[in-house]
């Protein structure tokens, strides 16, 4: 056992954080904590790292146990340089030992300038940067808060294969449903101030828990029967005389004060929109540069009406761009941005609206709209906050009493209650658990106008994107389908590349006679029906992932599938490739 908390409660303000809760991390456990935001999640992990107190209960770690901690909201020397900001806490010696591991990490990172000021960094460099500081540090337990916000697809699967080879305890808060299925084998669902243990990836825990619920229902309806038969009996005139008769109504009392089984509040989100005309948004060889750099070039593009379009690229590709281009927010250096009459723009932008951490949450909804119309009706502002989550207390507490979690949804509320008709979503999903980002995407999949969405969560995109832009080196490259269609047709279009690396991956110094072995002799002989089945394979794993449908599970087992048969091919090419030069050298002699 590398940790163990026991008894731990926590209380911040009015709220009961963590009530009288256990958990212990084993070396090899990599646990996934999820929970609706705000009721704490960061705050545990702040306890598992040491850097807060409990209010009550216990942390023990053994002494010899080093623990690597990554925070929501890291500090920062601002003056120091990004290297000098990952080693800023280690000896010379050890940044002298690791610095090639670093720069290789940064790399990896999107960090390629490691003499760049801190002070000068963006949010989520900054956080890239704490990242890398983190995973630098020789830890026998990681602690990590949000690890996958501000990373792209390629940083997201690096860390994804790095944390799957560590070897120590893993503790992390995530809402990358992709991650939680393929990094972690435990699951700790947070809710109120109670700990649930799962031992189980994401996929296994949404089974398990329907079975926790199922079986708490059954459990209480159990007890409402034998209640209604005690009662009855009771009314009738028990004489509690015997002693038979005083247990009786003991077990009555006891069962009648039983508390009923607990539920979490979701958040109930209903379409609101305005009335959209035919002629929408319509981009005519848009171009757009920053400082001689090309963002955006000769662009073109007519918005439909039922458009689910997810948009990714590295960072810094002008992603983000593209979207302040599409909403008319940012004037292009060349070409028409044309606007439809009817269009009402929803923009949730990366950086949010500028709140005022001192105004009442009340009163920011109620700025904005005092009612909204829906499908289902119209409702109040006090009624849209209590289907986000936000009952009559917390409508009245300041802005910067909420948690990042709850800012970000109270911003997306801001957003709806405008009623827009086209929706720009830069990022949605960032700090958004996992309860609320399932209905947000049944919400979206029912909006009746366009979606423009830029995400680096590949299940939000697999679930709504039916057609992916990518932003890369000016360009705006357009391929039909989800994430995962636009991830295999880019794996075919670098194909040829990757196949030439064989010829120099193979020339190494080798001393052997001119002939082969027995074992290479029988290689040579049935390397080419190898090659021929292991391709075979490839094609139908691939053609099953397009019957795959919403069956996400079934579509990772393929996935991982593929994945290996690619790297089991590439080695077989590679040693066809060193046979048949042996063979010809040998033929030679």
């Amino acid at each position: 056992m590398l940790l163990s908390a026991e008894h731990i409660s926590i209380n911040f303000g009015s709220r009961q954080l963590l009530e009288d809760v256990n958990f212990y991390l084993n070396e090899g456990d990599k646990t996934g904590i999820i929970g609706i935001n705000g009721t704490g999640k960061s705050t545990f992990l702040k306890v598992l790292a040491g850097a807060i107190e409990p209010d009550e209960g216990r942390i023990s770690r053994n002494p010899n146990v080093q623990v690597s901690y990554l925070p929501q909201n890291p500090v920062m020397d601002d003056n120091a340089t990004v290297l000098e900001q990952v080693f800023l806490h280690f000896p010379a010696e050890f940044r002298a030992l690791n610095e090639y591991e670093a720069k290789t990490m940064l790399n990896k990172l999107g960090l390629p300038d490691f003499e760049q000021k801190v002070g000068t960094l963006s949010g989520g460099q900054r956080k890239r940067v704490a990242l890398a500081a983190a995973l630098i540090h020789p830890a026998d337990i990681l602690v990590l808060d949000e690890p996958t916000n501000h990373l792209d697809a390629e940083m997201t699967a690096w860390l994804e294969d790095w944390l799957r080879r560590f070897k120590g305890g893993l503790v992390m808060v995530t809402h990358d449903r992709y991650f939680l299925e393929r990094v972690v084998n435990h699951i700790t669902e947070l809710s109120r101030g109670k700990l649930y243990h799962y031992e189980a990836n994401y996929s296994k825990y949404l089974e398990l828990k329907e079975q926790r619920a199922e079986m708490a229902e059954a459990s209480e309806r159990k007890r409402q029967s034998i209640l209604r038969v005690e009662r009855e009996w009771i009314m009738r005139g028990c004489k509690a005389r015997t002693t038979k008769s005083k247990e009786r109504i003991q077990r009555y009392e006891a069962l009648l004060n039983q508390d009923a089984p607990e539920t979490d509040d979701t958040v109930q989100m209903a379409a609101a929109s305005s009335r959209l005309g035919k002629k929408i948004i319509e981009l005519k060889d848009v171009s757009k540069s920053f400082d001689g750099r090309p963002i955006v070039e000769h662009f073109s593009y007519n918005l439909l009406r039922n458009d689910r379009i997810g948009i990714v690229g590295r960072n810094g590709a002008g992603k983000s761009t593209l979207l302040h281009l599409v909403a008319g927010e940012l004037a292009p250096d060349s070409g028409t941005v044309d606007m439809g009459t009817t269009v009402k723009i929803g923009h949730f932008s990366q950086e949010g609206r500028e709140l005022d951490l001192n105004q009442r949450v009340y009163d920011f909804i109620h700025d904005i709209a005092d009612e909204v119309r829906t499908d289902e009706g119209t409702f109040t502002a006090n009624q849209m906050m209590e289907r986000f989550m936000f009952p009559g207390d917390l409508q009245s507490v300041p802005i910067g009493r909420l948690s990042g979690g709850e800012r970000r949804r109270l911003y997306l509320l801001s957003v709806l209650m405008e009623a827009p008709n086209v929706l720009l979503l830069d990022e949605p999903t960032n700090d958004l658990d996992v309860m609320t980002l399932s209905i947000l995407e049944d919400y979206l999949q029912g909006f009746p106008g366009p979606i423009l969405v830029v995400s680096h969560d590949r299940f939000f995109l697999d679930k709504l994107a039916e057609s992916v832009f990518e932003v890369r080196d000016g360009e705006i490259l357009r391929y039909t389908g989800n994430w995962s269609d636009w991830q295999r047709k880019r794996r075919e279009e670098e194909a040829p590349a990757k196949a030439e690396k064989p010829k120099t991956a193979v020339e190494r110094p080798r001393e052997r006679k001119l002939k082969f072995t027995f074992k290479e002799q029988m290689e040579f002989d049935t390397i080419d029906d190898d090659i021929a089945a292991l391709e075979s394979q490839l094609a139908a794993c691939q053609a099953a992932q397009g019957r795959c449908g919403s069956d996400y599970v079934k579509l990772q087992e393929l996935q991982a599938q593929q994945e290996e048969l690619e790297a089991k091919l590439e080695e077989k090419t590679e040693r066809w490739v060193y046979l048949n030069e042996l063979k010809e050298k040998i033929d030679a002699q």
